[in-house]
Formats: C-alpha cells, structure tokens, sequence
C-alpha cells in the first residue's frame, strides 16, 4: 500500500490546520488519492445507511424499477447493470455495478427548479421504511465533512481558509450507494477518474479498489479500519491547472462474494466559475483551460457517461 494516511483530527479540533493542509497538497500534487483517519464521520449513520442500501439491492429488478434513473429529469434513483459506462473501450456494454443516486432533495417550488436548471429537482425514494431519513442522514453527515475537507484544500492551496465558501452555499452533492456483484472477468467500475471536485469513498471489509500509479501500475487500495478514501476529481484538477492530480482509478471484484460501498461526490454551486484558481497561475502564465461553469462541467461528464443520457 502506497497511499499517505491523513489524520484530520488536528485539523477538526483546530490544532494544527497547516500541518494536515500541508499533507494534503503533497497528497493531492502525487496522486489524488489519500485515506483519511479521524474524519468525524457517525459510524451508526453510516453503518445504518450500508445496511439500508443492502436492503435496497436485495430487491427484484422490477421493484427497484420503480425508481429508475431513466425517469428521473435530475438524474435521480436506481441505474441498473451496466448502464453507466465509464469504460467504452474496454468495457463497451458497461460497468458491471448498480447503484443510486442521491441528491439535494428540491421541491416543485425551489427556486433552482423553478428555474428549470439540469441536475436539480426531487429525488425518487423506494416505499421501505425508515430509508429516507436513513440515506438524508448520510448525505448531510458527508456533506459536513466535505465542506471542512474544502476548507483544508484552500489553505493547502494558499488561499483564505473560507475562499471556496461563497461557492459552498447549495452545492450539487450526490450520495451514491453502490452494489458489485463478484465477477473474475468483467470490471465493476472501469478505468476511469471522478468528474467533479472531491469523492469521499467508505469501503467495508471487501476491496476491489485499484488506483493507477503511474511508476508502479495499478495498486490496491484496499479498506483500513477506521479510513476513508478521499480522491480529487477532473473539476478540482481543471481548477488548480493541473497542480492537483486527478487519477485514474477503477473496481475489480474478484472477491467471490457482492461488495458494497457508499460514495459522496461534493461539488460546489452550478454557476461557480471554473478557471484556473489565483494561487494556481503564475505572472504571464496561460491557464490550461477555457473558462466553464460547476454545472456546465459536470452536465457534460454524466451526459457522456450513462446510457439513459444518450437516448433520443
């Protein structure tokens, strides 16, 4: 195992932010990809949210139809067997997983919704007691720990602690549990890095996890007691110009039995503007990207990348 461990207790209890921001840009400059111990994360929450998407999963198709992502107009609900395609060389048909996606639950009369923005609407929630609230408590416990995690990243990009904060207000997060059936032959997620700014990733006790390392190749990241993963993502790549590295990674689930896992995707408001960040960009230095929206970047990454996207 090559990846840092990162305790981030200094940093929630304000003993020695710059420490851990520190270790998070050396981090973030190597690969991308960090474990993170003391993250404050409620092991009750999360341990009830595993236990409420396995309860989800073990479904007939037809039942989880019911929420299918298809439709959804935000995507939003259940995407089923290989209908995300991460992949398309290697694994045209797609990923051999499911899961769902969760996101900021927004009523008819919400003012994102009223204004018709992609991405943004109500979320489809299966007829199973408790699972809602279950899920909700998840999603809001992650979103807590990702906007400190944003927090971190700006002084380890030498910003103001709170720069990312006026672009935090209602930022586009999902909370996706994911199910991969155990397969010897097929990837479960294939070669593939995150689209937006930040993923929080909870594994259990069955791996599956391989993260590119460009002098050794494909290296295990497998579950630590006590860890997450935290990796960046193609928008916080684009938003420090390629300082921070946004890598390659992908699920292998040789393990003979399903492995489950939750992950957080945090990005920030859908206008926040995507340009190269002021720390990032020396005196006469051109940025390595044009100008884009938070919005505008990812509607064009899951456009790209689930087959319900694509249908005329």
């Amino acid at each position: 195992m090559t990846l840092p461990i990162i305790d981030f207790e200094p940093f929630r209890k304000e003993t020695n932010k710059v420490k851990v921001a520190r270790q998070i840009n050396q981090a973030c400059r190597d690969s991308g990809f960090f474990y993170l111990k003391n993250h404050g994360l409620d092991d009750q929450i999360i341990d009830s949210c595993f236990a409420a998407a396995a309860e989800f999963f073990a479904l007939p198709v037809e039942k989880k139809s019911e929420i299918s992502i298809d439709r959804s107009p935000c995507h939003r609900g259940w995407y089923h067997l290989y209908e995300e395609i991460l992949d398309p060389l290697a694994a045209p048909r797609g990923d051999y997983k499911e899961g769902l996606k969760i996101g900021n639950d927004c009523g008819p009369n919400h003012p994102r919704v009223l204004a018709g923005l992609p991405l943004h609407g109500p979320n489809q929630w299966p007829d199973i007691k408790g699972w809602q609230p279950t899920m909700q408590s998840a999603y809001d416990d992650c979103a807590k720990l990702a906007r400190s995690l944003m927090r971190a990243f700006a002084l380890a990009l030498e910003l103001e602690e709170t720069f990312f904060d006026k672009w935090l207000t209602e930022p586009m997060a999902t909370l996706s549990p994911i199910y991969y059936p155990p397969s010897d032959s097929q990837a479960g997620a294939g070669r593939h890095t995150d689209f937006g700014c930040l993923t929080l990733l909870i594994q259990r006790e069955i791996g599956g996890l391989h993260v590119l390392d460009q002098q050794k190749g494909w290296i295990n990241a497998p579950p630590i007691e006590g860890c997450i993963i935290v990796n960046i993502g193609d928008m916080l790549e684009r938003w420090t110009n390629d300082k921070y590295r946004s890598t390659q990674h992908r699920v292998m689930n040789n393990s003979g039995v399903p492995r489950q896992s939750l992950a957080y995707f945090f990005d920030p408001d859908p206008d926040t503007p995507i340009v190269a960040l002021p720390s990032c960009i020396d005196e006469g230095e051109r940025a390595n990207y044009k100008p884009t929206t938070g919005l505008d970047y990812l509607l064009e990454k899951i456009d790209a990348s689930f087959s319900h996207r694509q249908k005329s």
